[in-house]
């Protein structure tokens, strides 16, 4: 005989989860394939100023800018995992997570081609002076002066870190017959033969490519990769892109290194401390205030400059992107929830 439930025995109760940087249509999306979840969603970032909408959650899914510090996470009593729906996962305290016993798991692969696609919109953006072009004739102006570009068949395009995303580059430049040097701590010989490739030190990289484009996470190995002593080593004229995280390139460096000619432009996705530009009134009563704000004077003089392309932070974003980025967050989710650890962070970070 079957068993039958009784009717008056309880529902289960449903874990708590917070939901921040949300779109409508994005909680659409996560309610329905999610409904065994109390799900709340917050279309702010999570940090200090927002925990409280967290405070009895057991499961946080954020973005980029968010900030998962050590303050927020001992605000949190009941957090248990924190799903961030980026690559990235510099934005999220990984000790204080371990501390607690907190599962951090993130969105491995989902716009290696969307990312890699907008690099090059950088690059024809900057060799044609495509940007510097539509301002002049949105005032009436169709004059060419000045406005002369370069082939991109027959230069040399360095990639700073060949991962997924540095792979399709590759693929790409390949495909406007560019020669490719690529500089990366693990060498993978089969895919430069595959690929037409060719691997270098990155001293050598620097000083050969036309093109110098970066695709590596930001780590204390990485931060201010790009120095004034590297920049140095440039090929006089180069251009540098830079679609991975701000804080591998130094913004006086950077600003150094145009003024001195080494370069002949940049195109920036991310800038230095980019999350101090969002909301600026925020600073004031700031520890450090002084120096954030310096930061981000240098942005504005970046972005003044005719020979600098800037885009917000948005070379992940296109609607097939965001939709992989939620489908991979709700795998992760389901896993967490089954018993079993997905894309888990923690047991990849080095945190030494």
């Amino acid at each position: 005989m079957t068993a039958r439930p009784r009717e008056n025995a309880p529902a289960p109760s449903r874990a708590k989860a917070v939901s921040f940087e949300v779109k409508p249509w994005q909680e659409v999306y996560l309610s329905e394939r999610l409904p065994d979840l109390d799900l709340q969603y917050s279309p702010e970032p999570l940090g200090p100023g927002t925990v409280d909408a967290a405070r009895h959650a057991e499961i946080a899914t954020v973005f980029i800018r968010s900030v998962v510090s050590r303050e927020v996470v001992e605000a949190l009593p009941n957090l248990k995992l924190v799903a961030t729906r980026s690559t990235g996962y510099d934005h999220v305290d990984l000790e204080a997570c371990r501390e607690r016993g907190i599962a951090v798991c993130n969105v491995p692969r989902y716009g290696e081609n969307t990312v890699a696609e907008h690099t090059f919109g950088l690059i024809l953006a900057l060799t044609r002076h495509i940007h510097q072009a539509y301002l002049r004739t949105a005032r009436g102006d169709f004059t060419i002066a000045g406005l002369e570009g370069v082939d991109l068949k027959g230069r040399t395009l360095g990639v700073v870190g060949v991962g997924r995303i540095g792979v399709h580059v590759i693929r790409i430049a390949k495909g406007f017959q560019m020669s490719v040097l690529a500089y990366d701590a693990q060498q993978n010989p089969l895919l430069s033969d595959v690929l037409g490739f060719e691997y270098a030190p990155l001293e050598e990289v620097l000083g050969r490519a036309d093109i110098v484009s970066l695709h590596l996470p930001l780590l204390p190995s990485t931060h201010h990769l790009m120095n004034r002593e590297r920049f140095a080593m440039m090929k006089r004229g180069a251009y540098l892109v830079n679609t991975a995280r701000g804080g591998i390139v130094d913004t006086d460096a950077l600003l150094w290194a145009l003024d001195e000619g080494i370069l002949a432009g940049t195109g920036l996705d991310v800038v230095e401390g980019e999350e101090l530009v969002v909301d600026e009134e925020q600073l004031l009563g700031q520890a450090g205030v002084e120096e954030k704000l310096r930061m981000v004077v240098r942005q504005h003089v970046l972005l003044r400059r005719e020979n600098v392309v800037l885009t917000p932070h948005m070379a992940f974003f296109s609607r097939e992107a965001e939709q992989r980025i939620l489908d991979t967050t709700i795998e992760n989710i389901r896993g967490y929830l089954a018993g079993r650890q997905s894309n888990d962070v923690l047991g990849r970070a080095n945190l030494v």
